[in-house]
């Protein structure tokens, strides 16, 4: 992990507590300092409401932590205590999530905890595989109940996202993700290389993959292979043509590389 992705993260957390939107069933830890009857943990109920002693039935449902506990300060200085101390936090996430799907180490449904970005959620899910393409397609359809991959819906809006400038800490590719988002990670692209290499086979490539960069993914040229003479077999117009290049060409999807024997 570079210290610019270590950094965007540590931000990220730092801005949940007072920005998340609270909602039914989230579970609330309320502190009242001095009053250990009071402090405890309280669930929202599905009308976005609960008990809490003296006051009765509060609404917290719809407002950010930091409102909530203002409001809960101002119920028990009502004729309460004086000056109340008033803590209150998230224990349990349940209203609000997002799906987390493709090329990652744990895909799955996640808590949207208050302020998540793109890049703590992806920390969350495991962080991509090295079969990831090189973006990451957020899918925004305000409170879907289920993953919503790009295409699904034309209604649902799509957001791409260079995964190499999010990583590098580019904050402007750190997308604040909503409820219902999914997250989704392509495969990327594969070729093939063949010949005098020395791990002969098929290797998923990123954006701009040069001969050269293939070449390496296949750990480099036998000492009988010829640089020089290096040839492309690639789908044009649904017709294979054979295509001669240089090491610092660029590879396409589905090219396959061929490597041959060099003369002695």
């Amino acid at each position: 992990m570079t210290v610019a992705l270590a950094c965007l993260i540590v931000t990220s957390v730092f801005a949940q507590s007072s920005s998340y939107v609270i909602g039914s069933p989230d579970v609330l830890s309320i502190t009242i300092w001095n009053q250990e009857d009071l402090t405890g943990r309280y669930t929202v109920e599905i009308d976005g409401t609960f008990t809490f002693p003296l006051v009765g039935r509060v609404q917290a449902a719809g407002l950010t932590l930091r409102n909530f506990e203002e409001e809960l300060k101002r119920l028990l200085a009502d004729g309460f205590f004086k000056n109340p101390q008033v803590t209150v936090a998230i224990e349990e996430y349940r209203s609000q999530r997002v799906f987390i799907v493709g090329e990652v180490r744990q895909p799955g449904t996640y808590p949207l905890t208050g302020g998540m970005r793109l890049i703590e959620a992806l920390a969350t899910a495991g962080s991509t595989l090295g079969s990831a393409s090189g973006e990451v397609v957020v899918v925004r359809a305000p409170g879907a109940g289920a993953p919503l991959l790009p295409g699904q819906d034309d209604t649902a809006e799509t957001i791409s996202v260079d995964l190499r400038e999010l990583q590098s800490g580019a904050t402007s590719q750190n997308v604040q993700l909503r409820d219902g988002d999914t997250i989704f990670v392509p495969l990327a692209e594969t070729i093939y290389v063949f010949g005098q290499v020395r791990h002969p086979g098929s290797y998923p490539i990123q954006k701009d993959t040069t001969v050269l960069q293939a070449l390496s993914l296949a750990g480099g040229v036998t000492e009988f292979g010829a640089t020089n003479r290096i040839n492309i077999v690639r789908l044009v117009g649904g017709e294979q043509v054979e295509v001669r290049v240089k090491l610092n060409d660029l590879v396409s999807p589905g090219d396959t590389i061929m490597v041959p024997e060099r003369f002695f």
